[in-house]
Parts: C-alpha cells; sequence; structure tokens
C-alpha cells in the first residue's frame, strides 16, 4: 500500500476554487475550504470537478467522492458502499503495535476496506496478512488495499483453519452502534455505509460476543485481539473477553475520542 501521495489534476484558478468553496458552504459542509482542496486535488477535467462538487453537496462522504481516504500516512481506497474508515481507529491500530510489536501472523476481522490490516503491514514489515468480510463490497475493497489474503465470509469462518492458534494480532473492528441508536447516526454514516457495518444489536455488542467466543482458540501464545467500543459498552466488552480466559485491558484516547478492548492470551495457555 503506497504512502499519501496527490492525485494528478488540472490546474485551478483562486476562482475556481472559491466557488467550489463557496458551493460547499452552502451545502453546510463545516470544513468547506479543506474539503475544497481534496477535491480539487481529485479532479481532472472541469466537468469531473462539477460532478464531485455535486456529490458531496448532496451528502455523499468525502472519502467516497474523491476515492480516498487518509488512514496513518496511507492513502485507502474507498468505494461506494463500504465503511469509511476513522481516524479514532489508528489508536486501536497503535495499541496493536505496543502489545505485540514483533506480530507475524495478522488479521484483520471486520475488515471493511482492510485500512487496519493495511497499516499494520506496513509498521510491522513483512507479515502473513489476512483480512476477511461478510460484505462483497468491502471484500473487493480490501484487496485493492491489502497486499495480502482478503476473504469473504462471516467472522472466523471465512479464516483457513490453519489460522488457529497462530494469530499474534486480531484486530476485529466490529459494529457497536445499538440497533435502535442507528437511526441517530449522521446522514453521512446512516445512508451511505453498510447496514451491517454500523448495528451491533440490542446493546450494540452482538458481534463483540461472537469474537470474544472464538478469539482464545484462534490467537497464539500471547496474541491479542482488539476491538473498538464506546465508553458505556468497554465494561461489558471486557468481561466478554475475560469470560473466555483472556487477560483483558482498556485502552482510551480521549483526543481522538476512542476506548479500545484488548483481550491476550497468555504464554502458558
Amino acid at each position: 500500500m503506497p504512502p499519501l501521495s496527490p492525485s494528478p489534476s488540472f490546474p485551478s484558478s483562486p476562482s475556481t476554487r472559491d466557488s467550489v468553496v463557496a458551493a460547499l458552504r452552502a451545502a453546510g459542509c463545516v470544513f468547506a475550504e479543506d474539503e475544497a482542496e481534496l477535491i480539487l486535488d481529485a479532479a481532472r477535467t472541469p466537468e469531473e470537478l462539477a460532478a464531485l462538487v455535486d456529490r458531496r453537496a448532496a451528502g455523499v462522504p468525502l472519502e467516497v467522492v474523491v476515492g480516498w481516504a487518509e488512514f496513518r500516512g496511507l492513502r485507502i481506497t474507498v468505494e461506494p458502499g463500504v465503511f469509511v474508515p476513522r481516524r479514532r481507529t489508528e489508536f486501536l491500530v497503535e495499541q496493536a503495535l505496543a502489545q505485540v510489536p514483533d506480530a507475524s501472523v495478522v488479521v484483520d476481522l471486520c475488515c471493511g476496506s482492510g485500512a487496519v490490516g493495511a497499516a499494520l503491514a506496513r509498521a510491522l514489515g513483512p507479515v502473513e496478512l489476512h483480512a476477511a468480510d461478510l460484505d462483497p463490497a468491502a471484500v473487493r475493497c480490501a484487496r485493492r488495499n491489502i497486499d495480502g489474503h482478503v476473504h469473504q465470509g462471516d467472522l472466523f469462518d471465512a479464516l483457513p483453519d490453519d489460522l488457529r492458534g497462530r494469530i499474534d494480532i486480531l484486530a476485529a473492528n466490529v459494529p457497536y452502534v445499538p440497533t435502535d441508536q442507528v437511526d441517530l447516526l449522521p446522514a453521512e454514516a446512516r445512508d451511505h455505509e453498510p447496514l451491517s457495518a454500523l448495528d451491533g444489536g440490542p446493546d450494540g455488542l452482538d458481534t463483540l460476543r461472537r469474537v470474544a467466543a472464538e478469539a482464545p482458540q484462534w490467537l497464539a501464545p500471547g496474541g491479542c485481539v482488539l476491538v473498538e467500543t464506546s465508553e458505556r459498552q468497554a465494561p461489558t466488552a471486557l468481561d466478554a473477553f475475560a469470560t473466555g480466559g483472556l487477560r483483558t485491558r482498556l485502552a482510551v484516547s480521549e483526543e481522538l475520542y476512542a476506548n479500545v478492548v484488548m483481550g491476550v492470551r497468555g504464554l502458558d495457555q
């Protein structure tokens, strides 16, 4: 996965930039100036620029409009209908690297675009990297972002059986929005991202519990599983991993509003 770099675009004048900013601001884009620069960089012709501005003004996520998202210095391809990687998830990557800095087998479960797997592989160097998602669109997108094995299927059912007991880092960015709160999400997520990547069931933790129940048999000794939750959900998530016999830890980033729950398999297990 290449590092972030500019795309070729057509020369634009200050008046063009001003008109793009004005259109985005009128559509309610809070960071209209910053978004205008990205859209101008993505457009190769005046006609394409107009189409991109219209899509953004209609509420399509900026990352889908320009076709990529920045994630830990990488340019991650983002396709329509695929979960957009959040900057707060960079904290999950940091926690994984701190826990197992010499990991050689990495799995990005519920991978979406594959941003987490791509970032881990770039930081670790040569690794055996696997990613999996239930959504065919996510699998197609992840295959563009990951230099590794991308599988389609339901959680662990998608993984090769020979990974059992060998995974050093299992990053599972599971859905964790309670069902009755999905309608409260910003329209960009609610209307343009797959429901399966957002809705985590009645309390938001249905998928997390499934991961916690199976993760211990897939982790290598000393391996860890990491998930994001909300602050309110964290105690229940910690209990789920502890029930499976894993050592648990909660890491919090106030700057990124991120809560990462980690379960670690003991070296003697």
